[in-house]
This record gives C-alpha cells, sequence and structure tokens, in this order.
C-alpha cells in the first residue's frame, strides 16, 4: 500500500485522489480525522484506509511490510503559531520516526519541506544540500522544516529513494479550510464576491511597491505531478525546490482573479499585521536547475493559467 499522510489537508487530498483517480486504490490516509472541516477533501476516498496520526507510528513500526511508499505531508504549517515544543513534535520528531522506519526497512520516503526555511532569502533560494545548514528561517514553522532537513542530510542510514520537496507558494482546490493560512487566489476569489474589491497587504519595505511583493506561485497540480514522478522515476535522493522557478507579483495574482471572474480590477491596501510583518517574505523563486537536472521536463502552469482554472473549480464548488 502507499502511505499518505495529512491525507485530508491541502496538498495530501489532492495527492491521494489523483493516486486513486490513476488506479491506486490501496492507500493508507493518515490525518486527524476530528476535523469536520476538512472531510470534503476526502469525497472521492470514502474506501480507502483511514488512520489517525496518534496511530500510525506504531503501526507502521510493525507494519511496515505492507507499505511500498509514503508520502508524508502531515504537519503544523501555521506560520503565526510560535510554540516551539509542538513543531518539534509534529514536524521534526514524527518525520524522523517515519524516516528511521523507511531507512530500516528499506521503503521509498516523500516528504514535504518548505520554501519558508530560505527565510529572507539571503542566499538566494537554491536547493543545493551544501548551503541548506546556512538558512535562516523567519518563523518556527521554517526553522523545523529546516531542522528536519538538515537532520535528513546527516543521515548514514537512508531510505532505498528519498526526497524533500520545498514547496514555494502553493494554491488550489482543497484548501478552503486553511483559514487565514489559505492562499491569496481563494482569499481574494471570497473578497472580490463579497464586495468586488481585493484588499492587499500595503509594502513596508522601500525596494517594493505596494502589491509589488513577489512570490513563486504553483499550482497545486503541477506540485502532484512532480511527486508522482518522482514516485515512478525515483531519481538521485535529494532535498528538491519545488515552484515554477518563476517569481510574480500579488498585483498580477489579483489581476488574473478578476480576469478569470470576467470583472475589472478594484484593489486597495492595508497595513501588513504587525504580528507577521517583520517576518514577511517579499520575494521567493525557486532555482529549479536540480529538479530539471533529475529529468523532469512537463513544464508549469503559468500563474494565469492555474488561476483561470482555480476559479472555475470554485465557481462550481460554491455553485456560483
Amino acid at each position: 500500500m502507499i502511505v499518505v499522510t495529512g491525507a485530508a489537508g491541502f496538498i495530501g487530498s489532492c495527492v491521494a485522489e489523483r493516486l486513486y483517480l490513476q488506479g491506486k486504490h490501496n492507500l493508507l490516509l493518515v490525518d486527524d480525522f476530528e476535523r469536520e472541516d476538512k472531510l470534503p477533501n476526502l469525497a472521492l476516498l470514502k474506501q480507502q484506509n483511514r488512520m489517525d496520526r496518534t496511530e500510525f507510528l506504531d503501526w507502521f513500526s510493525g507494519n511496515n511490510r505492507q507499505v511500498e511508499l509514503v508520502i508524508h505531508l502531515g504537519a503544523r504549517t501555521d506560520t503565526t503559531e510560535f510554540n516551539t515544543a509542538i513543531f518539534d513534535e509534529l514536524n521534526l520528531n514524527y518525520t524522523k520516526a517515519i524516516w528511521q522506519t523507511c531507512a530500516e526497512h528499506g521503503i521509498p520516503l516523500i516528504y514535504a519541506s518548505s520554501a519558508a526555511t530560505y527565510g529572507l532569502g539571503e542566499l538566494g533560494f537554491d536547493d543545493d544540500h551544501a548551503l541548506i545548514p546556512q538558512l535562516q528561517p523567519l518563523n518556527p514553522y521554517g526553522q523545523s522544516k529546516l531542522d528536519f532537513d538538515v537532520w535528513a542530510l546527516e543521515q548514514t542510514q537512508q531510505p532505498p529513494f528519498w526526497a524533500g520537496l520545498k514547496f514555494f507558494n502553493v494554491y488550489g482546490p482543497h484548501e478552503y479550510h486553511k483559514g487565514r493560512m489559505a492562499s491569496v487566489v481563494l482569499h481574494a476569489y471570497k473578497q472580490i464576491k463579497e464586495t468586488g474589491q481585493m484588499t492587499l497587504f500595503r509594502s513596508h519595505n522601500p525596494e517594493y511597491q505596494d502589491g509589488e511583493q513577489r512570490r513563486d506561485f504553483i499550482y497545486v497540480s503541477d506540485l502532484v505531478d512532480v511527486i508522482l514522478w518522482l514516485m515512478e522515476s525515483k531519481p538521485a535522493s535529494a532535498i528538491y525546490n519545488l515552484g515554477t522557478g518563476q517569481a510574480r507579483t500579488f498585483l498580477d495574482l489579483t489581476k488574473a482573479t478578476f480576469n478569470a471572474l470576467g470583472l475589472e480590477p478594484v484593489i486597495n491596501f492595508r497595513d501588513t499585521p504587525e504580528d507577521i510583518r517583520d517576518k514577511y517574505q517579499y520575494f521567493t523563486e525557486a532555482k529549479m536547475d536540480k529538479l530539471r537536472a533529475a529529468g523532469y521536463t512537463a513544464p508549469f502552469k503559468s500563474l494565469e493559467e492555474g488561476v483561470g482554472e482555480y476559479i472555475g473549480v470554485l465557481n462550481s464548488e460554491f455553485k456560483i
């Protein structure tokens, strides 16, 4: 069977759904299934086995012979949470336990890292292993992801194939439950539908005009494509960036959303909240050379293509 952790969440449910649609019907879905707001993500997966994340590590230790691959996407992802003990438990130590079982029993592992490990990008956004220990994340979430990456690179006992994926700004279906942490596309869609306008964060950096903050936005279906390619191709084990390699502005994203809705843009600005202002990334752009050199050749959707497709899904889901 294939194990998908975080299977009720945004990216995990998209991965599990794609696997199912491709005929892989022996899945073990691991998550906290008491959160009812995430359960609609599993609408197509009702017949698949489920296990609470608190039970999985013990089960995996004793039943690893049943597992052919682990896709570990479960994590605490709230960048505004500052209780490091939560991240140590759920992001660092939990992932170490999965790695150790995979390494001991020869099970391939794909896990989620994060572009949050790059902090302000002082060293660029290069997934060169030599640079990773020098990175300086801006929050405990990013630090927990970096701590595991560094630990993984130090291990002599490894899974037969492993890949850590530094996700950049992912957007797409199945993220509606994420609240404040949802993508700007979803926030824009809701605001525009309710008010006819969109409000973005004002720039507090003199090098960037309001709305000109730039991020590497990647549509979730492209991310799933890469994960499935890694499953099948198993290139060199490594930590890989996963973005498009092209930064775009929040104005670009907002205008694409208005355009997909057939409306003229009406955009306002407000101050960035103080609790995240000094930890705000003004620019991210994945250096994608390593993944390309490993053999991944498929193009990534442009921001306009991805937003257009996503708005179509949202219109269908919200029956608008």
